[in-house]
């Protein structure tokens, strides 16, 4: 296991007024986005419609002939539990909008969103070779719009959790992809680019992501390198993918959440929440029980509530987690938030 800090990503090359008229570009792009939507008052979850998990796609193993390590089912699957559970019900469900090409540009090369068009290009981001046969128009409404939902989910959760103290996107935290390149079944930087607007839209100076995934972050720290704005606190199996050492450059110590405290005062924390250390897991290979996980994400919860002199607002994405059984735990662990008053959701009725 390895912790990592880091920093956050500034535009590339080029003259200094081309620098600024690149920045003055991406800061209209967001100012004129329709990400954030107005929210209700009694709504908290932030959850990518429903409709678009039962379809997503070629990860079905009734469409392809093929089985893939992401259970596709699992979000919808976490609402279910919840709303059968009194836990929430359709008031506390958001459905965000698609993330659009412009609202990606902020943080996505052109020549990368482009490369999207190639069915071969998507079919090795998420590791799924068939898909690189399929027509790109049924890749892109299939594969690709799903998951321009989630990013819109973990966009407009900056905003609510601003608004409310908290919100969870139940999918999202797409952290292998960057700006340029995708991999590791993440096809967009999520996470990048609610931390864009948080500082663009939301005027945040200071942004912390707290990446307790099994799986290094290395899409948010490649994006977010030499930018001393985001504090990354990364816990990751050292001995999986992605294995990239250059998105170790901002590594120096070893950290825990107290010495965080200490280093770092955000504005906003970004809790990316994979269930990939779950005991069993095929791609985490890590050994954490389900308890282990709920207590994590309380302590997480509870250091954003209690570290510092104000409550500090979270945005949770529940990234990787590639048993059955991940459902059900992230579940019970948002149940353990509510009944702790970590979280608070309106009346269910």
């Amino acid at each position: 296991m390895k912790m990592t800090t880091g920093g956050a990503a500034k535009l590339d090359g080029g003259s200094s007024d081309e620098a600024d008229s690149q920045e003055s570009l991406r800061e209209r792009r967001i100012r004129t986005s329709t990400l954030y939507a107005d929210v209700p008052p009694i709504d908290n979850f932030v959850l990518h419609p429903l409709p678009g998990v039962i379809r997503f796609g070629c990860w079905n193993s009734q469409i392809c002939f093929i089985r893939h390590p992401f259970d596709a089912g699992k979000w919808g699957h976490i609402q279910s539990y919840l709303v059968d559970e009194h836990v929430i019900n359709a008031r506390n469900i958001v459905e965000p909008r698609e993330a659009t090409a412009e609202d990606l540009l902020v943080v996505h090369s052109k020549e990368y969103l482009e490369s999207l068009k190639q069915s071969y290009v998507v079919a090795g981001i998420i590791e799924v070779p068939p898909v690189a046969l399929l027509p790109n128009f049924i890749v892109q409404s299939r594969v690709l719009q799903p998951f321009r939902n989630q990013v819109g989910g973990t966009v407009l959760a900056g905003k609510v959790a601003k608004e409310r103290g908290w919100a969870i996107n139940l999918g999202g935290g797409f952290h292998h992809c960057c700006g340029g390149q995708g991999g590791g079944f993440c096809v967009y930087a999520d996470i990048t680019l609610c931390i864009q607007f948080a500082f663009t839209r939301l005027s945040f100076a200071r942004v912390m992501i707290i990446d307790l995934d099994a799986h290094q972050g290395n899409g948010h720290e490649r994006d977010f390198v030499g930018d001393d704005r985001v504090y990354i606190l990364d816990i990751y199996n050292s001995q999986i993918y992605p294995f990239d050492e250059e998105a170790k450059i901002r590594i120096n110590q070893r950290v825990e959440l107290r010495i965080a405290k200490q280093a770092f005062k955000p504005d906003l924390i970004v809790y990316n929440a994979g269930t990939d250390i779950l005991d069993g897991d095929p791609l985490g290979q890590l050994r954490v029980t389900p308890a282990g996980v709920t207590s994590r994400d309380e302590k997480v919860f509870e250091f954003a509530k209690d570290a510092y002199e104000n409550p500090v607002p979270i945005v949770m994405v529940t990234s990787g987690g590639y048993m059955k059984s991940s459902a059900r735990v992230i579940a019970d662990s948002i149940k353990n938030l509510v009944s702790k008053r970590l979280i608070t959701v309106g009346a269910v009725v």
